[in-house]
This record gives C-alpha cells, structure tokens and sequence, in this order.
C-alpha cells in the first residue's frame, strides 16, 4: 500500500527559479565521483549505539510511501511536483534503528554519509517529519545513478544539499563528534530551512544567493560533461 503526501506549493520560495528538468548537480568535486553500485540499498548505522547496524533487506520490509514535493538547490533553481517514491525516514528509524541499533535518546545529531564521499548533517527531529523519505523511485521509474541510486534522502523543506545522494552511511551523535562539511564551511547550514532561506552559515542567505547563481549553468554543464565521460566508459 503507497500513502501520498501532497507537498508541493504553487508559489517558489524567496530567491527561487524553476529549472524545469531536475539536473545532476552539487559541489564541482563530486562531478566526477561516482557510487560504487546502484542496485542494492545498504546503509550502516553507527555513532552513540547500542549495536552497530547495516540495513539491507530490511528495508524492502516496510511500507512504500510516496511525497510530490519541489526541490530547491541552494544556489537558487528549483525543480517542481517531483513524485518520490520510497520509505519515510521516520519508519526506518521506528521500525529498524530504534530497536536494533538502539541510539542514545540524547543523540540527536545525525551526520549522513554517501558513497561518494559526500556528507551532511540534520538534527533527528528534522529527519523524522513526515515529508522525509528514503526515495528508490522519482517520477515512476527507478531511481538512476544521476539522481542517488540506488537510495537518498529526500527532505523537501530543505535546501538540495542536505537530500544527501547515494546514501550509505548514518551515524547517531549526543555532541557534535567534529563534523566537517563536504565544502566550506559558511556554504552549509545546521538545518538549511528553505522557508528560512537558511542557505549557509555567517552571511545572509540573500547575499549568497546572489553569489551563487552565476555558478548554476557551469556546474550543470561540468556535470554533464563528467556523466557522458562515465557513459561512455561504461558503453
């Protein structure tokens, strides 16, 4: 059985533009690092934990569900009604951590981890809303390796950068275990709230915006050029 969540608004967020197709984006060193495998999801659970944990099969389990929800990169373009489809984060963590790894109820901090290399970070009660979900499918077709087979986190009321691609790996933390970004350190936010335009640390999310923008179509193009490489590598 698949629950809908409608979440998708009719009107942009401050800052915003609609891209139209969603494209392979992110920070430029990722542009050529590429996941290992994109067929079996297999995330392992650590930190402040009972039981070190590697979910695998486990996850094909639980119930499906599925949001439509926009999606907003923090350099301001945004690709809209995106239909994901997936496991809400907050069954995962009911349902599988909870009783198995079973984390330390202050460890709220929660960094998460790609096979890419990629890495961010969101507080606990930001990843158990309902509209968070750990998407295999967008749009009515299998996740691809563009956009984070073969599993990622989808949380549409943040900025693109904490819908960690690839993911594979999350730890449980009571403090900060000295956590570092995947790029600078005033480009990421705590929580990276779109309503807030919290897109990064020290600076005011207008002013980033306005840095960030000129950057979108050499980033898209830069990406492109690495996804054909890899495509024909692989042909």
């Amino acid at each position: 059985m698949i629950f809908v969540i409608e979440e998708a608004n009719a009107m942009l967020p401050r800052g915003q533009f609609d891209i139209g197709e969603m494209p392979r984006f992110g920070l430029t060193q990722f542009a050529n690092r590429f996941p290992v495998q994109t067929q079996n999801p297999e995330i392992q659970i650590s930190g402040d934990v009972a039981q070190n944990l590697t979910i695998m099969n486990e996850l094909s389990r639980l119930p499906m569900s599925s949001i439509v929800a926009d999606f907003h990169c923090v350099t301001t373009w945004s690709s809209i009604d995106l239909k994901w489809e997936g496991i809400l984060f907050k069954d995962v963590f009911e349902r599988l951590i909870e009783p198995l790894a079973k984390p330390q109820k202050e460890a709220q901090f929660v960094i998460l981890k790609a096979q890419d290399g990629a890495r961010t970070s969101l507080p606990l009660s930001d990843l158990l809303k309902k509209n968070v979900i750990l998407a295999t499918r967008l749009n009515d077709e299998p996740l691809s390796e563009t956009h984070g087979a073969p599993v990622r986190l989808v949380a549409p009321d943040h900025y693109g950068y904490k819908n960690l691609k690839h993911l594979n790996r999350l730890s449980f933390h009571v403090e900060n275990p000295g956590y570092r970004p995947s790029g600078f350190r005033f480009m990421e936010h705590p929580r990276a709230r779109v309503a807030h335009e919290e897109r990064g640390q020290f600076f005011p999310g207008w002013l980033l915006r306005h840095a960030y923008r000129p950057l979108i179509r050499p980033t898209i193009k830069l990406f492109e050029r690495a996804t054909k490489r890899r495509s024909k590598e692989h042909s």
